[in-house]
């Protein structure tokens, strides 16, 4: 774990890197998960800038996760996609999976929209569902938040009671139900990866109160709203968790669902841009 001194010299420096080369200071964030990158081709007035580019950021390694920021207007709103992430089990610590969190927050966003793919627990999702998260577990065994607190950047002790921001919730439950796409929420479970789980842990999940599973997005949720920053979750169930169905579990099938909703999902943050 770096120290808090070097981590705010690493955050200035990225930060003043960008704010060089971008003319846009966005106003809201959208991390897109595996195989949905396609919203970033919305963006008009387009700046990208390569994650190996941009001083102390890591580099996506998986598949589905092309690995740049992408400046510019979606609806006329300002914002900064993220066209892939960053995990945990990539060997990365919790501070440089938060990272581009913490960046974004320094250049000025105020909201955070965080999409994922995911394995669905609850039997009454299926492969292709658009599930908002309502609330996640981490199951992860580390925090973004362990060690010395930024004070600059936020509290010691954050609240999660409403770590998916409720308003924005019930606002993109309608706009879900104005598309025709099944309006449903779900509580996400975070778990380290990179192997998929075992049917004897999908039943824990289940049992502790999980709908859907994933590697990722709660690190990010974390430290977004240690920063005050609102966020909306959204999980695509890419395929059903270890034993629901019997079937073997493929990075494959994740791409492949992802790809037949890509359309359907990219519609849907479209339209979520214009109301949050």
């Amino acid at each position: 774990m770096i120290s808090e001194k070097e981590y705010s010299d690493n955050l200035a420096e990225a930060c003043s890197y960008l704010v060089e080369r971008v003319s846009v200071v966005p106003e809201l964030g959208v991390i897109l998960g595996s195989g949905l990158g396609a919203f970033a081709e919305l963006v008009l007035e387009k700046q990208v800038i390569p994650y190996k580019d941009i001083p102390h950021f890591p580099t996506s390694t998986v598949e589905g996760h092309a690995g740049q920021l992408v400046f510019g207007k979606v609806e006329g709103r300002k914002v900064v996609v993220m066209q892939g992430r960053f995990h945990f089990y990539e060997g990365y610590t919790m501070q440089e999976v938060t990272f581009p969190i913490r960046v974004m927050q320094v250049l000025g966003i105020m909201g955070l929209v965080v999409t994922n793919a995911a394995g669905g627990i609850n039997t009454n999702y299926h492969p292709g569902d658009l599930i908002l998260i309502k609330d996640h577990l981490n199951m992860m065994g580390d925090n973004p938040l362990r060690g010395p607190n930024l004070t600059n950047l936020g509290p010691r002790f954050p609240d999660l009671s409403e770590a998916y921001n409720k308003d924005w919730r019930q606002k993109a439950l309608l706009v879900a139900k104005e598309l025709e796409i099944k309006p449903q929420e779900g509580v996400y479970a975070a778990m380290s990866g990179p192997n998929y789980e075992s049917p004897a842990e999908i039943r824990f999940l289940r049992t502790i109160g999980a709908d859907m599973v994933g590697m990722s997005t709660v690190p990010e949720v974390i430290v977004a709203n240690h920063g005050g920053i609102k966020v909306l979750g959204i999980s695509c169930v890419t395929n059903m968790a270890a034993g629901i169905l019997g079937q073997k579990l493929s990075h494959v099938e994740v791409m492949e669902t992802a790809g037949r909703i890509e359309k359907r999902f990219v519609h849907f943050v479209q339209a979520l841009v214009k109301v949050l």
